[in-house]
């Protein structure tokens, strides 16, 4: 691990400086009045891929963003800890802890592939590269509905929007270091200053170590981050920035508890692994090329290049008649798979936004086309018991050739390397281009509507290395994608608004045809209230929103039981349908007396609308009506902060409380995870200048929950109370 850092260390320092010396001297000399009016273009004017420029009430939309100001006073660390802000998003099966996944608004996409999310507007969340860490991210933009008409293939609740720290063109930074439970120590640092003789290019370094074990010995993890950042004014109308994703990962696959009915479920602290880390890597490019030709009108291009990789060794829990648990209460069988994944994610977009007026009619337009390419690679080998069913005929040598644990006394390490056979090795392109629009008109000075659409072209690649010989089978699609949206102002302050969207998510994979699978496809409706407080008050500032929305969704993934389907093997097809629907409400408050407050409740529906054979192979029927998984209908997060002074020095408490209400764990099934409720508090002091320390505790009451799951076997369980000490030095 240490030598990859090295090198790819190495590998981005080289990036940066060779993009800093290889600017024109000319871009070097200009002079210092110039430096001012680009630092007023780049640093106020610059914009996002697919956002356009509207302020949030103009909005059709119901849109949450999470400032760097609220993750710090949160203590968020991970990508999770942010989105669990959202009571919207709800955490879906992980793979083992190995990538982050989620739903919104109750759906979720491939539960075999990460979710997939935007960083600075790029569709850069595919791949292997491990679960995100925080530190090298400014905000998180939670953009509900189908966004498809503008980003194209996307998630069917909604999308996750990262926006990455880059160069404000200033000096200064922070080191931190954080000591806590289970013996985590994690370091990281932020730096930038400004280069040149007119200090028009920016450069941004942020980074991260971390070592911790965890509250499931032996499992323990390590992880390293490094995120440089270039960004140059070229000119007063035009920026280029450069953005580097280096992170290394080694962490151990862990598929959490087991449930049974008899003996609920194992200890939470109980690892059904071993102590072989996954190691994953990513490494990812970003440039974009933003040029403003006039104050009404600016081009955004941007390029990007991810690469992910992840190896290793997983023992998992036994389903149904192998799993031993579920007969005596203390022995949890499992099997071996050693996995290796690459991906190669391409990405290219031209966006041209502007605005103009025909017939006294103002019309904002965004318009753009994009590729992208994602190169999928998979190899599977596995080992499966030869348990039969009667645990009293186990000899001690059959626990340990069936890789079973003992709650009382679990041997780990007996057997490491078991004679796995191939199960998978498989090569997926998936490629597709798309061409969108959008016009946003006023039609009076209070009321707007928006209309838009997207073509995308898109075909896969899919080749089977196990065949003999390797198939390939190349197939493709398109699809339209239109949205619609009406807001109307009341006054400054207030504003209504109603859409319609759809969207669509490619799906990986062939049917016993060979054949692609058809896109799933979404459908969306939502009205909403939203309200900017400092308009219409004078004593807070911030905004609160209400929204309703209904969301059907068609053509997910069930099992293929036709006759000509189930004598080739097993199989699935797109068949399956579900609808959602719910309330939302979301608050950021900011008052006089330095009170923060944030408050995010979401009541979601999420059932199924058709009955069906699940998709999973474990012979259940999903009935129209029953549950979507690891869809609670209630969710609510409150965070609470307060500024003061103690002794003279600036100080901060607070806390939250988030609850979780009891969900489907195991579709087709009744096994259902209980609801929960979460406490966490902190304080904050600064007894220098630009020295802080800070003591978090999660989980104060130690609250006994579980946060997702695949199958009664497979279940996250919750982290235990645990305390984090931070010290932090800003210049």
């Amino acid at each position: 691990m240490t030598n990859s850092i090295n090198r790819t260390l190495a590998l981005s320092l080289g990036v940066t400086l060779g993009i800093i010396n290889a600017l024109p001297a000319a871009a070097q000399t200009q002079n210092e009045t110039d430096k001012t009016k680009l630092e007023e273009v780049f640093v106020l004017g610059e914009r996002r891929a697919y956002q356009g420029n509207f302020d949030e009430l103009e909005k059709p939309t119901a849109d949450q963003s999470m400032s760097e100001e609220l993750l710090r006073q949160v203590g968020v660390i991970t990508l999770d800890d942010a989105l669990d802000l959202s009571a919207a998003v709800a955490r879906q099966n992980n793979f083992g802890g190995l990538w982050n996944s989620f739903s919104i608004r109750g759906f979720s996409g491939d539960i075999n592939l990460p979710s997939g999310f935007l960083v600075n507007g790029f569709n850069a969340g595919r791949g292997f590269g491990g679960p995100r860490d925080m530190v090298g991210v400014e905000s998180v933009e939670i953009l509900k509905g189908p966004r498809a008409a503008l980003f194209g293939r996307g998630e069917p609740g909604g999308t996750v929007n990262l926006v990455t720290k880059r160069p404000q063109f200033e000096n200064g930074g922070y080191v931190r270091g954080t000591v806590g439970e289970w013996n985590q120590l994690r370091f990281e640092g932020d730096y930038q200053t400004v280069l040149g003789a007119s200090e028009n290019v920016g450069l941004r370094l942020v980074g991260l170590y971390e070592d911790s074990d965890s509250f499931r010995e032996p499992a323990e993890s390590e992880k390293f981050g490094f995120y440089p950042s270039v960004s140059w004014n070229i000119s007063e109308q035009t920026n280029l920035t450069y953005d580097l994703e280096y992170t290394t990962q080694e962490l151990p696959f862990d598929r959490g508890v087991v449930f049974s009915e008899d003996f609920g479920f194992s200890p939470r602290d109980f690892f059904v692994g071993e102590n072989v880390p996954i190691e994953t890597e990513v490494i990812g490019h970003q440039i974009e090329l933003q040029n403003n030709f006039s104050d009404n009108w600016s081009f955004l291009g941007g390029i990007g290049f991810r690469e992910t990789s992840f190896e290793g060794d997983a023992f998992e829990p036994q389903f149904g008649s192998r799993q031993t648990y579920f007969q005596n209460g203390q022995s949890i069988s499992r099997f071996f798979r050693s996995r290796d994944f690459e991906s190669d994610y391409l990405v290219l977009r031209g966006e041209l936004a502007g605005e103009f007026e025909t017939g006294g009619l103002r019309h904002r337009v965004i318009m753009g086309m994009d590729y992208d390419r994602f190169d999928n690679t998979l190899v599977i080998d596995r080992f499966r018991s030869r348990f039969s069913g009667d645990i009293n005929a186990l000899t001690p040598a059959d626990i340990a050739n069936d890789l079973i644990l003992e709650l009382n006394n679990p041997i780990y390490g007996a057997n490491l390397n078991p004679e796995a056979g191939a199960n998978t090795n498989r090569n997926e392109v998936l490629k597709g281009y798309g061409i969108y629009v959008q016009d946003q008109i006023d039609l009076t000075n209070q009321l707007q509507v928006r209309i838009g659409a997207r073509f995308d072209d898109f075909e896969q690649d899919l080749t089977n290395f196990l065949a003999s010989p390797a198939t390939k089978i190349t197939s493709s699609d398109d699809r339209f994608s239109p949205q619609i949206g009406a807001v109307y102002r009341v006054n400054d302050g207030v504003s209504l608004y109603a859409s319609y969207g759809e969207g669509y998510r490619q799906q990986t994979g062939q049917d016993f045809q060979g054949s692609q699978f058809d896109p799933n496809i979404t459908d969306s409706t939502e009205i909403g209230l939203k309200v900017d407080l400092s308009e219409v008050s004078t004593s807070v500032e911030g905004s609160v929103g209400i929204t309703l929305f209904q969301v059907e969704q068609s053509n997910f993934l069930v099992n293929d039981d036709r006759p000509q389907a189930t004598a080739v093997g097993f199989f699935s097809i797109p068949a399956g349908e579900a609808e959602s629907s719910g309330l939302e409400l979301d608050a950021n408050l900011e008052f006089e007396n330095d009170l923060s407050l944030w408050v995010s409740y979401a009541y979601t529906d999420a059932k199924f609308s058709n009955s069906f054979a699940d998709a999973d192979g474990f012979g259940f029927t999903i009935n129209a009506g029953d549950p979507v998984i690891n869809s609670p209908e209630h969710q609510l997060n409150i965070q609470a902060s307060k500024g003061l002074s103690l002794g003279g020095m600036p100080a901060r408490v607070g806390g939250g409380v988030s609850y979780t209400d009891e969900r489907n764990g195991f579709v087709g099934s009744d096994f259902t995870l209980p609801d929960y409720t979460t406490v966490r508090v902190f304080s904050e002091i600064e007894p220098l200048d630009g020295l802080s320390l800070r003591l978090d505790v999660d989980n104060l009451f130690d609250e006994t929950f579980y946060t997702n799951s695949f199958a009664n076997v497979w279940v996250g369980p919750g982290t235990p109370r645990r305390w984090r000490f931070t010290a932090t030095y800003s210049f």
